[in-house]
């Protein structure tokens, strides 16, 4: 039975584009199987992680070692092998060199046209250890990122700086440098609730450990809690929730301890037109506008915090004040439509 351990790679940087995150993540998704397929390393499950600070995966019961190959190679067709004479041409003695044997070790395959030298070779499979380094730098490298950037005084070029690698297969740390930076068994919590370093001994304590650390790693765990937290909010204001797919995915994109904090602005701005006004919240602060019963924009708002504050009243403010000038120049705006008309 061939040996596996969970395999664990993540890669911790500054904060990622949010509208590329998911198109990120799951560009690594499908270049790491891809590379595990390619080496032949066996996997049962593939799990994948995203937040504005990580990049990750899981392959679950991934093989230790490449299974042996018999590998056979074709030379020369036995016509060019051998002269009249049948003795063996420099093109026979050039393949079995390549092999590093002699012509009269080298076998015949008869197929439909015609018959070749050929020579069987038992290839004893390589450790993982070996090959998942050039699997990761492959992936990383095929990733959709249109403008690298260079960072510090090094040469490494990624969408975003840097700053930590955790790579682990089982317990074992895979040995390499990625990008400049040294492969270890740490990752790190929230930016603000838990900055230190966490220890992570294997890949089954990754989720949980995070989680502990104010950190739901899991792009897609992420997004269900928002849109939770979101109708929950909207419903005790009254109203329903505006939701979209594609901001619930910027929003997710932009946090990693998600925290719902309801706020709202003055009636007068409800005189301009619905569709300017959730343009103006979906578009440029990435709200979530409430709607009452009949479908009418209510005068409140729902936005996602990246942090458990002890005073979410200043986070209120802040978002009430920020979004006021720009209704205000939606009204602006609509005020000087209608005067044209």
């Amino acid at each position: 039975m061939t040996d596996t351990q969970d395999l664990l790679f993540e890669l911790g940087t500054e904060e990622l584009p949010p509208v590329a995150l998911k198109r990120l993540s799951e560009s690594l998704t499908t270049e790491f199987k891809a590379g595990l397929d390619n080496a032949m390393l066996e996997f049962s499950d593939f799990q994948t992680f995203a937040t504005p600070r990580r990049l990750a995966i899981i392959a679950k019961d991934c093989s230790r070692q490449q299974p042996d190959r018999n590998i056979q190679r074709r030379g020369p067709a036995v016509q060019a092998a051998f002269d009249a004479d049948g003795n063996p041409t420099r093109a026979a003695e050039g393949f079995a060199h390549s092999c590093g044997t002699s012509v009269d070790q080298l076998d015949r395959e008869k197929t439909e046209k015609g018959e070749w030298l050929c020579y069987s070779i038992q290839e004893t499979g390589k450790p993982a250890s070996e090959l998942l380094p050039g699997i990761a730098d492959k992936a990383l490298s095929r990733l959709p990122i249109p403008k690298r950037m260079r960072w510090g005084d090094g040469e490494a070029q990624f969408v975003r700086p840097v700053h930590w690698l955790l790579f682990l297969h089982g317990q074992d740390v895979v040995p390499c440098e990625l990008l400049e930076t040294t492969a270890g068994k740490v990752s790190y919590g929230h930016r603000f609730h838990h900055p230190d370093a966490i220890p992570i001994q294997h890949a089954s304590e990754y989720v949980s450990k995070l989680e502990d650390n104010k950190v739901i790693a899991n792009f897609s765990s992420r997004r269900d809690k928002i849109r939770e937290q979101v109708n929950q909010q909207a419903e005790i204001l009254g109203g329903k929730a505006d939701l979209d797919d594609a901001l619930l995915d910027e929003v997710t994109a932009l946090v990693e301890w998600p925290v719902p904090i309801t706020a709202g602005f003055e009636e007068k701005y409800l005189d301009v037109p619905n569709e300017a006004l959730i343009y103006t919240m979906k578009k440029n602060q990435k709200y979530f506008p409430v709607l009452n019963d009949k479908g009418d924009l209510m005068n409140n708002f729902i936005t996602i915090a990246n942090i458990e504050s002890t005073n979410p009243d200043v986070i209120r403010d802040g978002n009430e004040r920020v979004v006021r000038p720009r209704l205000a120049d939606a009204m602006f705006s609509g005020i000087r439509v209608a005067k044209r008309s």
